[in-house]
């Protein structure tokens, strides 16, 4: 059963487990980038990649189906 607020009707999901699995695919990476001197992928920091994971995740929470 999803959660809801009393004042709007805002609903939260489990994301998916394909979601999930990418979310935490990237803040892996975003790790190994960090503290594993992997290259930097052109210029991409490991802040962007963990914020890029934080996103896919958020939306998979928010969104129905995702």
């Amino acid at each position: 059963m999803p959660y809801t607020r009393p004042i709007r009707r805002f609903y939260l999901t489990a994301p998916r487990t394909l979601t999930f699995a990418v979310s935490l695919l990237l803040a892996l990476l975003a790790l190994l980038i960090a503290y594993g001197h992997v290259v930097d992928l052109h210029g991409v920091s490991a802040f962007v990649v963990l914020l890029i994971a934080y996103a896919v995740l958020l939306a998979g929470t928010l969104l129905r189906g995702v």
